[in-house]
C-alpha cells in the first residue's frame, strides 16, 4: 500500500482555503494575491503524482481520471440541475440579486434543463453557475491531464534526450508558447467548452508538477525561501498580475507559469514544516486536502448561511440570498472571514458527519452477523 504524501494534502488543503477566501470577496489585495497562485496548485499538485508508469498503462490512467473527474461532475452538476427551480421557489435563488456585475439566473424551462443536461452528460459544461460555479476545474484537469499524457507518450524517446524530465519541459516550453499565440491572436479552441485555454494553463502547471517531483530530492527548502517568494507574490498583486482568467493579457502566458509555480513553492514549503509536527493544524489541512472535492462543490451552497446572518444583522430583504457568491453590500471587511469558516467547515463536517454514521451502521451490522453465527 502506497503511504500517503501528507505534505501534498496539506498544499491542497492550503490551496482549497484560499479558493473559498477568494470567493467570499475578501479585500482586494489579498484577493489578487491569492489569484495569481491557488488555482495553478492544483493541476501542479495532479502533475506531481504523474510518472512514467502512466505512459505504459494508458488506459488505467485515463479510467482513474474519468472516474475521479468526470463522474463527480456529472453527479453533482445533475444534482443542481434538478434542485434549481425548487430553489427559486424557496427564495434561495431569484432574478432580482445576481453577481457584481448585474447578471441573474432564472428558472429553466423543461427544454432548457433538458439542453443543460445534455451539455453536462456530453460537454462537461451546463452546471449551474450561481451554485457550481467552480466545476470548470474538473474539466479543465480532465482534458489537459490526458492532453498531458498523450503528448508524453508521443514525444517520450524521439531522442537520446527527449526522455523523463526533458519530455516535460518541452511540453511545458510549447503549452506556454501556443498560449501565447493564441492569446495575442484571440484564438479560442471551439471544441472545448470557454475556448480551452484554462486547459492550456492546466498542461502547463501539470507538466510544472512532474518537473518537480523528478527534481523535488535536489531541492533544499529555507523557511526565508517562503518569504521571500511571499514578497514576490505581494509585490506582483499590487501591480496587479492575473490569474487563469478567461480573458488573459499577453504577458499572462509568460508571468502566470512563473506566478503559480512560485506560489506553490512557497506554500509547498510552508506545508513540509506543517507536516513536521503532528498537531490538530497538520490533520486539520490534510483533512480538507483529502476533501478538496466536497468543498469544490458545496463552499458556494455554505455561503447562503452566511448570507442569511448578514441579511438579519443589516435588515436586508431576503431576496439578497441569491447574491452570487455572497451578500455584496454593505462590504464589510470581517465578513469574507465568516463566509470562510463556513465555506470550508460545513462541507467537511457533512462528509465526515456521514463517514461516521457509515462507520458506525456497518459495524453495528458486522456485530449483529457476528452475535448470530
Amino acid at each position: 500500500m502506497k503511504q500517503r504524501n501528507t505534505t501534498i494534502s496539506i498544499v491542497k488543503g492550503i490551496a482549497i482555503i484560499l479558493m473559498v477566501i477568494g470567493h467570499a470577496e475578501c479585500p482586494g489585495l489579498l484577493l489578487t494575491f491569492i489569484y495569481e497562485f491557488h488555482m495553478p496548485i492544483f493541476f501542479i499538485t495532479a502533475g506531481y503524482f504523474f510518472s512514467r508508469r502512466n505512459i505504459d498503462n494508458p488506459w488505467d490512467f485515463c479510467a482513474k481520471r474519468f472516474k475521479g473527474l468526470y463522474l463527480p461532475f456529472v453527479k453533482w452538476s445533475i444534482f443542481f440541475l434538478v434542485i434549481h427551480n425548487l430553489l427559486f421557489h424557496f427564495g434561495i435563488l431569484n432574478e432580482q440579486f445576481g453577481n457584481w456585475s448585474g447578471g441573474v439566473t432564472h428558472p429553466y424551462s423543461m427544454s432548457q434543463a433538458l439542453q443543460r443536461l445534455v451539455n453536462i452528460v456530453f460537454s462537461m459544461a451546463g452546471y449551474d453557475e450561481f451554485l457550481a460555479g467552480a466545476f470548470w476545474f474538473f474539466r479543465a484537469l480532465l482534458i489537459s491531464s490526458i492532453l498531458f499524457l498523450i503528448l508524453y507518450r508521443l514525444l517520450d524517446g524521439r531522442s537520446k534526450w527527449l526522455h523523463g524530465s526533458n519530455v516535460a519541459i518541452v511540453i511545458v516550453l510549447a503549452a506556454i508558447a501556443f498560449a501565447a499565440f493564441r492569446i495575442s491572436n484571440g484564438l479560442k479552441v471551439t471544441t472545448v467548452v470557454q475556448g480551452g485555454i484554462r486547459e492550456n494553463w492546466g498542461v502547463i502547471f501539470f507538466g510544472i508538477g512532474m518537473i518537480y517531483r523528478n527534481y523535488e530530492a535536489k531541492l533544499r527548502e529555507y523557511w526565508w525561501l517562503s518569504l521571500i517568494f511571499c514578497a514576490l507574490l505581494v509585490g506582483g498583486a499590487t501591480i496587479p498580475l492575473g490569474g487563469m482568467s478567461l480573458a488573459p493579457n499577453l504577458h499572462d502566458a509568460f508571468v502566470l507559469p512563473l506566478t503559480g509555480t512560485i506560489g506553490f513553492l512557497m506554500v509547498h514549503q510552508v506545508s513540509a514544516a506543517i507536516d513536521r509536527h503532528d498537531n490538530f493544524i497538520k490533520r486539520f489541512l490534510a483533512f480538507c486536502g483529502e476533501n478538496t472535492l466536497y468543498i469544490f462543490v458545496f463552499h458556494i451552497s455554505a455561503f447562503k448561511l452566511v448570507s442569511l446572518l448578514k441579511i438579519w444583522i443589516f435588515n436586508l430583504p431576503f431576496a439578497e440570498v441569491g447574491c452570487h457568491m455572497v451578500v455584496h453590500e454593505p462590504h464589510d471587511w470581517y465578513f469574507w472571514i465568516f463566509y470562510t469558516i463556513v465555506g470550508v467547515g460545513l462541507p467537511l463536517a457533512w462528509i465526515w458527519s456521514y463517514r461516521r454514521i457509515k462507520s458506525n451502521v456497518v459495524t453495528r451490522r458486522l456485530a449483529k452477523t457476528d452475535r448470530h453465527e
